[in-house]
């Protein structure tokens, strides 16, 4: 498989392992709940660790906010789904200001590996 398509498959990872991490931060209640404490302690790890490895081919600076980027947009989603936590239009307006900054620098940017 082709370098870069293993470092966005990381890099992929590395976001679903960091929405599963604030979730069970959510979820540990301030670390009161053991369970959710460790699955938030071991998802963070192992998203950094895929962090890493999709720095072999990615530039720091586009993973890094790629993963915080697209971790936001997944966050709010699933703040909203699982915690009825609502976002008003500020919030809203913002997130998509997120997700167009995230579409340029991946689709657009010459940095990028394409």
């Amino acid at each position: 498989m082709h370098p870069t398509l293993l470092a966005y498959a990381a890099l992929l990872l590395a976001i679903v392992l960091e929405t599963v991490g604030t979730m069970a931060l959510q979820a540990s209640h301030q670390f009161t709940r053991v369970g959710p404490s460790l699955v938030m302690l071991a998802a963070y790890i192992a998203s950094f660790y895929c962090l890493a490895l999709a720095l072999r081919a990615v530039p720091i600076g586009i993973a890094y906010a790629t993963w915080g980027g697209v971790g936001i947009i997944l966050i709010a989603i699933f703040g909203y789904v699982v915690f009825d936590q609502k976002l008003d239009w500020p919030a809203a307006i913002g997130i998509a200001l997120i997700v167009a900054g995230v579409v340029i620098v991946n689709g657009f940017s010459k940095v990028t590996p394409h």
